[in-house]
C-alpha cells in the first residue's frame, strides 16, 4: 500500500507553499496600480533620486591604502571604546593591518588619557592613514594574505 499520505502530503505542501508565496508577493503590490496622486507609487511618494556620480565615487576608497586606513580607523575606535581586541580575521583585517591597528590603539590610549577623546580620534585618523600609506606604498604587500 505504501506510505500514508505520501504523494497527497507532498502535493498539499507544495500548494500551500505556492499559495503563501503568492500572498506575500500580492501584499507588496498595489492591486489597482494607482495611488493618491496617480503616480503609481504607494502614497504618492516621489521617486528616489539617483545620487550624483561624485557622491558615490567619493564614498568609496580610491586605493588599497585608503581602504586600509578606513577599516583600521573604524576598528581602532571600536577597540579604544570597548577596551578589548577581537580576532583580526573577524574584523576583516590582514595580520599586517592588525599590527597597524594595535599600534594606533596603543598611541590613541595615551593621547585619550592626556588630551581627551577628540585628540585621540584625530590621532587615529592620522596614524592609520600614515601607516597604511607606508604599507601600500609599492602596491599590495607581497608576504601573502596573512602579512
Amino acid at each position: 500500500m505504501g506510505r500514508r499520505g505520501g504523494t497527497r502530503t507532498r502535493v498539499t505542501a507544495r500548494r500551500l507553499g505556492l499559495a503563501l508565496l503568492a500572498s506575500v508577493l500580492a501584499a507588496g503590490c498595489d492591486a489597482t496600480g494607482s495611488s493618491a496622486d496617480g503616480s503609481g507609487r504607494p502614497g504618492g511618494t516621489p521617486p528616489p533620486s539617483a545620487p550624483a556620480p561624485s557622491a558615490t565615487s567619493s564614498a568609496r576608497p580610491a586605493s588599497d591604502a585608503e581602504l586600509c586606513a578606513t577599516i583600521v580607523a573604524h576598528w581602532s575606535r571600536t577597540v579604544l571604546d570597548s577596551g578589548t581586541y577581537g580576532d583580526y580575521q573577524s574584523m576583516g583585517l590582514s595580520n599586517g593591518q592588525y599590527e597597524i591597528l594595535r599600534n594606533v590603539v596603543d598611541a590613541a590610549r595615551d593621547v585619550k588619557r592626556r588630551q581627551g577623546a577628540v585628540a585621540a580620534d584625530e590621532l587615529i585618523d592620522r596614524e592609520a592613514r600614515a601607516a597604511c600609506v607606508g604599507r601600500y606604498r609599492d602596491g599590495t604587500p607581497s608576504g601573502g594574505p596573512w602579512r
